[in-house]
């Protein structure tokens, strides 16, 4: 008879729990989304991505949320909307105990903008990809100018924007990268009226080691005005042009 009892209960419990999650799960769906909260990382930073791009794409799809059942809310639509704006790197949208749903974004990160004659104005992010320009935000990241193609932008210069920023001092004198059509690569420095000739964009730690020894032994006795490029291409030797 105990053991009967003890099952009886056992039983009970079981049941008990089975109806209590399905109310509460039945209770949960139909209740209102009361807040969608976007939520942006970065976004002191950048801001690229605004909160009310996210709402207004959201709101278009008609998958915007609040006033909404839960049962009728799907979060994995919400998030494959956002990650077509093209300025967002990933998305996660979930809901929480509050009764809200959260979208937490994280922007793409550029290291170089190009203004190109070849094929427009855009960004480099991270992780080589080509990332469109925003008319809300600008970055300051160096600037690749002229004939300059998505392979060139993604490549050597991704690389030699990649050196800028791990070499600061680099980074702040040189104020633009410009491609010429022949393919050299020129450096247009922010204090002086000349101009730093790389030729193809290989050994630039070496030559730009050779620019320093240049202006040590050289450029700061005869003046930075004599001349109106400078040019590091050719090996063991720096050829200037006089103004």
């Amino acid at each position: 008879m105990k053991k009967f009892l003890l099952i009886l209960v056992a039983l009970l419990t079981i049941a008990y729990l089975v109806f209590s999650a399905t109310y509460f799960r039945k209770l949960a769906r139909n209740k209102p989304c009361e807040t969608f909260e976007v939520v942006i990382e970065d976004s002191s930073r950048m801001q690229f991505v605004l909160t009310r791009d996210i709402e207004g794409v959201v709101k278009r799809h008609n998958l915007y949320p609040v006033g909404k059942p839960f049962g009728e809310i799907n979060t994995l639509a919400i998030r494959e909307v956002i990650l077509t704006n093209q300025l967002v790197e990933s998305a996660e949208v979930y809901t929480t105990p509050a009764g809200g749903i959260v979208a937490l974004i994280r922007q793409r990160q550029p290291v170089l903008r190009v203004l190109s004659d070849r094929a427009g104005s855009f960004y480099v992010d991270q992780e080589r990809r080509i990332m469109p320009v925003s008319d809300a935000f600008t970055v300051y990241v160096p600037v690749a100018t002229g004939a300059v193609s998505e392979e060139l932008a993604r490549g050597a210069l991704y690389d030699f924007a990649m050196f800028l920023q791990r070499n600061a001092d680099w980074d702040a004198w040189i104020e633009q990268i410009d491609v010429r059509s022949n393919g050299d690569v020129v450096l247009i420095p922010r204090a002086g009226d000349f101009q730093v000739v790389m030729g193809e964009l290989e050994d630039y730690p070496a030559k730009l080691s050779k620019f320093v020894r240049f202006v040590d032994e050289g450029l700061s006795v005869v003046g930075w005005n004599r001349y109106s490029e400078i040019n590091l291409k050719y090996e063991n030797q720096v050829v200037c042009t006089r103004k």
